[in-house]
């Protein structure tokens, strides 16, 4: 095993990568007596010098010295229960180190839960520069992206560590901030409604949209669009899925017109459509079944591995079809729809007139049947106090703001939807990013029943670049949006949530 030089590792703790003492002290008395078998007061008899000394002011050299003499598979033990952040520095602090570090990606043993963090870009930062902003740490990373420049790039989604972007001319790419890997995916012009224009030298000037459906064919219009403009008319919302049946990965793609899905696994040199159904508003992939949400509350659930691909209704449609809604599976197995109202009018089509104040007991009722969804009740939980956001009417009328969430159970057998009150000891990350439910005990310095928005609207996300985010914490108990951090983002590529991950795709995909 290669060692390190005290002087070494010493310089490099004291650096900028080096671990705060606290949280170094923390991974010692916490993480080392379980991996070493031994109680904490055995160690903490060992580090001390004198009997008078207290904890803290314990030397760190001493504590750094006992470290490097511990074994490689003690090390990796340790490693695999940091976050990616602290996972990275200290694989930065010498050889051996690195080597542990190393061992522990590449045998695939790190399954340490993440917290998301909130990407972002900066004019100060620079234009290939992407922003981590750490809820637990309250701090920002910077990290360095592939070309093309982020600040050029749409962000299509965001899932599993990895970003999907649409660059200006309209082709997507995956990009993993972490890791600096970089993907390309099939080319925009595979996608069924979309043609590619050639001028007389064949070079790519214009591409034709299409807006057929299967139920819309025979009213097939099209739109011709300058190559930087069609990914603003035809991307909604992407994801990034682990396949079962290949061992790779699977992306699935929501775009226009009217909602569609497409998809492409690894390998793959063009998108395959579902041409099942439209207006759809978010998916997810378990139990080896793709679940996509449609607009109006209706789940259909897709099996992508055979030859043929078929497709189930899950739960049918629902009679009013609200701004934003998400598909999540929760931590105890059951799948959720989250109903978030927005302060602007939708760009979607209605179905039925507005339902006023008085009729919202309506909402949940499906055609032809007079049961409303039952209520399941939440315990009640202390929520953290933040910051209340600026209360200016004005202000507020000029940005989409988040009204109301709504979360529901879906109930398989029943067919049903079931009205959660609260979720006490879990939150919600909402907006581009895959939909998540995470638990309070593995995020304790997250707030529970709390839902982490970010702005997810289509055409405010799209077309009104400069325009304000709807971004915060929403307050389930009293029902309530919060200030995240005061604005130290761009507006434009929007912010979204992302997952860290050292996950590598197996393949790439074929242009």
């Amino acid at each position: 095993m290669a060692t390190c030089s005290r002087a070494v590792l010493m310089s490099n703790l004291c650096g900028v990568i080096a671990m705060q003492l606290k949280d170094l002290w923390s991974l010692f008395f916490t993480v080392l007596p379980k991996v070493l078998c031994l109680p904490a007061r055995f160690l903490l008899k060992k580090f001390q010098k004198d009997e008078h000394v207290h904890p803290p002011a314990i030397e760190l050299e001493t504590a750094v010295g006992t470290l490097t003499e511990l074994p490689h598979d003690v090390l990796m033990s340790i490693f695999a229960t940091l976050e990616i952040p602290d996972l990275l520095r200290a694989g930065s602090v010498c050889s051996s180190w690195r080597s542990a570090y190393t061992c522990l990606r590449n045998l695939g043993k790190y399954k340490q839960s993440q917290t998301p963090y909130l990407l972002y870009t900066s004019p100060a930062a620079g234009e290939n520069v992407a922003c981590l902003y750490s809820l637990a740490e309250k701090r920002a990373y910077k990290i360095t992206l592939p070309e093309p420049p982020i600040r050029t790039r749409s962000l299509i989604g965001s899932s599993n560590g990895w970003l999907i972007t649409a660059d200006e001319m309209s082709e997507l790419h995956l990009v993993n901030p972490i890791t600096g890997e970089q993907i390309a995916l099939p080319s925009v012009n595979t996608i069924e409604h979309v043609r590619p224009v050639y001028d007389g030298s064949g070079t790519i000037s214009k591409y034709e949209l299409s807006f057929h459906s299967a139920d819309l064919d025979e009213n097939r219009w099209t739109e011709l669009h300058a190559p930087n403009k069609l990914r603003e008319d035809l991307y909604f919302k992407a994801f990034v899925f682990p396949d079962p049946s290949t061992g790779s990965y699977i992306v699935v793609l929501i775009h226009h017109p009217h909602f569609q899905l497409s998809f492409a696994r690894a390998g793959d040199k063009e998108w395959t459509w579902l041409p099942h159904g439209t207006e759809y508003s978010d998916c997810v992939y378990m139990d080896g079944l793709l679940y996509a949400l449609k607009a109006d509350g209706e789940i259909d659930a897709f099996d992508l591995t055979g030859s043929t691909v078929t497709m189930r209704v899950v739960i049918g449609s629902l009679k009013f079809i609200y701004e934003s809604m998400y598909i999540i599976q929760a931590p105890w197995g059951d799948l959720l729809q989250v109903w978030r109202t927005v302060d602007k009018p939708s760009s979607r089509l209605y179905y039925i007139d507005d339902v006023s104040e008085g009729e919202e007991e309506d909402v949940l009722e499906r055609e032809g049947e007079d049961d409303d969804a039952t209520e399941e009740e939440g315990e009640d939980d202390d929520a953290t106090e933040g910051e209340d956001e600026n209360d200016d009417d004005t202000e507020k009328r000029d940005i989409s703001c988040t009204l109301n969430i709504k979360v529901y159970k879906v109930d398989m057998e029943a067919k049903e939807l079931v009205k959660i009150r609260s979720l006490p000891n879990h939150m919600l990350f909402l907006g581009r990013n895959n939909s998540l439910c995470l638990s309070a005990h593995g995020h304790p310095k997250l707030k529970s029943n709390h839902a982490y928005l970010t702005d997810d609207r289509d055409q405010t996300i799209t077309l009104i670049n400069c325009n304000p985010r709807d971004i915060g914490i929403w307050d389930f108990e009293n029902s309530s949006k919060k200030e995240i951090v005061s604005q130290i983002w761009s507006n434009w590529p929007c912010p979204t949530w992302i997952t860290p991950s050292l996950m590598k795709l197996n393949l790439a995909f074929s242009k």
